[in-house]
């Protein structure tokens, strides 16, 4: 017993050794780029109007360029001829999309009726949230928990793809009818499914088919070891530099109202960090009810839990503008979810060693 509990505690020590320098820090870069732009907005006060000269849909160009950035690379490691494969594990895609699209949305329209009762422009924007399933960061934190990878890159090429579809669709319900249904209050709340789907259809669509269409000429011309272990690395960075820029900027324009407010802030992390923890926790211990061994588990679990922020900054700087509520709400999520999500693979290491004794020898070795 010794000798394993010293093994498990010499990996969990490696968890976060794993994540490059810059997946490692990006709570500090996040925190970095919000006081710059904080400092960015005291120094331009017509950054807004300046910003507002050229526009792609409703967005000014910098900023769409931001969110392009951010976008593309993600997209580009998806391994869209997966899909297939997830035929052959029906169960548990099935229960995957039960999690991604029917539960985890619903869990965070309660949370942020419950938490935000009275401020409805984060409100909407948690629920925004709560819309993108993960197609990023998962295989990172599943890869550290010693997740099913393939399993993994199939139910990510999946809700890619049904993103497309769904995303309006399920925006337009949560935020207009099913409030609606309920008899809640959404006064100054508007948002057409037209306006959703177009900024779905700009800001994943063509990501996606650049993505697509990078994977697809990169393989045939240098080969899929070329791409993934020499390509992917030189662009990955790109995503990041998109999402800190994307920062600044908006908390330069949204600088007066969170110095005037600091406490909406915290009042948005809250139901994040509830949301996190109920989705991870419920899919895992469901899992283990269903008898799915530990790396199918893990890899339903982390996807269950993890969010597309670059596609719900997008959407909300889209729809309600760079200087909402919504698109501040969407900022604070990856603020909040790369600590709790990287806590959680050092909570599944220590789940596999408790209940999954049959993999212990296998996980030391």
């Amino acid at each position: 017993m010794g000798d394993q509990s010293d093994a498990t505690t010499m990996a969990d020590r490696t968890v976060v050794e794993q994540l490059s320098r810059l997946d490692r820090f990006l709570p500090v870069w996040i925190g970095c780029a919000m006081t710059s732009g904080l400092l960015l907005g005291r120094a331009l006060p017509d950054l807004n109007e300046t910003l507002d000269r050229v526009k792609i849909d409703t967005v000014s160009l910098p900023i769409a360029f931001g969110l392009f950035a951010m976008m593309y690379p993600v997209l580009a490691k998806v391994r869209y001829h997966s899909v297939g494969s997830a035929l052959t594990d029906r169960r548990s895609l099935a229960f995957s999309l039960l999690l991604n699209w029917l539960v985890g949305p619903a869990l965070m329209f309660g949370l942020a009726w419950l938490l935000l009762p009275d401020l409805p422009e984060y409100r909407t924007g948690l629920i925004v949230v709560g819309l993108a399933r993960c197609i990023a960061m998962v295989l990172i934190w599943n890869d550290l928990a010693r997740g099913d990878r393939e399993l993994a890159a199939v139910l990510v090429t999946v809700n890619s793809l049904f993103q497309i579809v769904a995303y309006s669709v399920l925006g337009y319900f949560y935020l207009e009818l099913l409030p609606e249904w309920l008899g809640l209050d959404t006064s100054g709340i508007e948002v057409t499914m037209w306006e959703i789907a177009r900024s779905v259809l700009i800001f994943l669509g063509v990501p996606l088919v650049a993505g697509y269409l990078t994977r697809l000429l990169g393989e045939r011309s240098r080969g899929t070891e070329w791409y993934e272990q020499r390509f992917l690395p030189r662009i990955a960075p790109v995503a990041l530099w998109g999402l800190l820029f994307t920062i600044v900027i908006l908390f330069a324009l949204q600088g007066e109202r969170i110095t005037q407010s600091p406490w909406d802030v915290a009042r948005i992390a809250i139901p994040l960090l509830a949301y996190f923890g109920l989705m991870w926790f419920g899919a895992f211990h469901l899992g283990l009810r269903l008898g799915f061994p530990y790396e199918r588990n893990a890899a339903i679990a982390f996807t269950a839990a993890g969010n597309n922020f670059e596609l719900v900054i997008a959407v909300a700087i889209a729809v309600f503008g760079i200087s909402s509520g919504q698109a501040l709400a969407g900022v604070v999520g990856p603020l909040v979810e790369v600590p709790v999500l990287v806590g959680l693979v050092y909570v599944a290491r220590r789940a596999r060693y408790r209940y999954y004794p049959g993999d212990r020898a296998r996980s030391t070795t």
